[in-house]
């Protein structure tokens, strides 16, 4: 394929989805009614702004989701400071939520507009942003192209491609290349993620390391945890966390077999999607266990096998209970999550062998000690059990852990940089339109 053949299949792709744009309507409906999206602010989908712009210098900053809006936070923190106005977009509900948690009103959220062209032109005749700045594995063919088009440089920051992406992108290299070339900057999490963005086209790359080890994790709601410990008193507790479908129904067999040698044995289930919690309720009550749900404030009993965890934010208080942590997406489903959050919050990390998203903070865990993979279902059970009874094991990994996460340390600083030449001319411009005269 040549690079005009390439040039030619993403013209007809951009003009195919501003065909397709009136047909959308259904696809948001649904989404509408499986609470994937803000009934109130569907139209944000559509390009269409619910805030005024700001004047003055302004950053796109786009996460898709949970975990890329927590990794992006000190950036924008630091954006801010220097008095560049921020409007982040997310593609989630719960993302909306976590954004409104930690920044509040000091930048605007709108929910991202869907990648066709009337939508994101809509978008950018609005915001006008002077740079994007998308995180981790964001790339979207129209909205690269439009911003390309009106010569805003984009930046892709924390900067990861799956070995699927990978493959997929390699077998039409003029495609990825004509795409690629538009980001001005690509920093990645790791030498083999920065690697793969070279050879698919992007220039320049530079590696910083994962923005997410660099986090501030909130405190966790002391009255809620000191109750919570309370109520569990001296029993053994496990967690198995941002679970997958499937991961589930594994965590609660691997509680059955541990209570034969634990019986007062207590198992925290936390799904990645938290909607999941009343169909995985109703499934563990009719096998038998006793469940409780964090959001509906039932109290933990001396009875209770399963806590529940289907709140949002509430990560680091589920994992202050416990010193064990299965991270799931790794049994069943493919990448993995992230382990960073459970090794900086003092757990023993378990992870099935299906880590390939989040494949360099294993590495690193697993090297030092802090992280251990699993194949199956037995073999987690033992794992868990064999934490349980060696007190010195599971805490020689616990410091591991955060021995490991201290050496990944300094992503934000070395991303900062990387974007040092974009940022500063901002906030030139910034401080000449604000009067302060001072252009340093």
């Amino acid at each position: 394929m040549s690079e005009r053949w390439a040039r030619a299949i993403l013209t007809t792709y951009r003009w195919a989805g501003a065909a397709a744009y009136p047909l959308v309507g259904g696809y948001i409906a649904w989404r509408v009614s499986k609470g994937k999206e803000d009934r109130a602010r569907r139209h944000e989908r559509y390009g269409r702004p619910s805030q005024k712009r700001p004047p003055g210098p302004l950053v796109w900053v786009h996460a898709a989701s949970v975990g890329e809006t927590i990794a992006v936070v000190g950036l924008i923190e630091h954006f801010l400071a220097s008095g560049i106005n921020i409007v982040l977009t997310t593609g989630t509900v719960t993302s909306a939520s976590v954004a409104a948690e930690r920044l509040g009103d000091r930048v605007i959220h709108q929910y991202v507009p869907l990648d066709l062209k009337p939508a994101v032109s809509r978008f950018l005749n609005h915001w006008s942003p002077d740079l994007a700045i998308m995180a981790e594995s964001e790339i979207w063919p129209v909205t690269i192209l439009e911003l390309g088009a009106r010569r805003v440089p984009q930046v892709l920051v924390n900067g990861r491609m799956s070995d699927r992406s990978f493959e997929r992108w390699r077998k039409r290299p003029f495609l990825s290349e004509a795409l690629f070339e538009n980001l001005a900057h690509v920093v990645a999490q790791s030498e083999v993620d920065g690697e793969r963005f070279r050879k698919l086209g992007a220039r320049p790359v530079t590696v910083s390391g994962n923005l997410k080890v660099d986090i501030t994790l909130p405190p966790a709601d002391g009255g809620a945890l000191a109750r919570m410990k309370d109520a569990i008193g001296e029993r053994k507790v496990w967690a198995a966390v941002s679970t997958h479908e499937g991961e589930e129904k594994i965590a609660a067999e691997v509680h059955r077999m541990l209570r034969r040698r634990h019986p007062d044995i207590l198992t925290v289930i936390v799904p990645r999607h938290p909607d999941r919690a009343a169909a995985l309720k109703a499934e563990f009550a009719a096998d038998g266990l006793d469940v409780v749900c964090r959001s509906g404030g039932e109290p933990i009993g001396p009875r209770t096998d399963i806590l529940l965890g289907d709140t949002i934010g509430e990560m680091g208080l589920y994992l202050r209970l416990t010193e064990i942590a299965f991270v799931g997406r790794s049994l069943m489903g493919e990448g993995g999550q992230n382990p960073l959050e459970p090794a900086m919050l003092g757990t023993a990390v378990l992870a099935g062998l299906n880590v390939q998203n989040f494949r360099d903070a294993y590495r690193r865990l697993i090297d030092r000690g802090g992280a251990r993979l699993v194949r199956d279902k037995q073999m987690l059970a033992g794992a868990v059990n064999f934490l349980i009874n060696n007190d010195d094991m599971r805490h020689s990994m616990i410091a591991a852990g955060q021995t490991a996460v201290e050496e990944m340390s300094g992503a934000l600083s070395r991303t900062l940089i990387a974007l040092e030449p974009f940022i500063h001319p901002l906030i030139v411009k910034s401080r000449l339109q604000s009067g302060n005269g001072r252009a340093a």
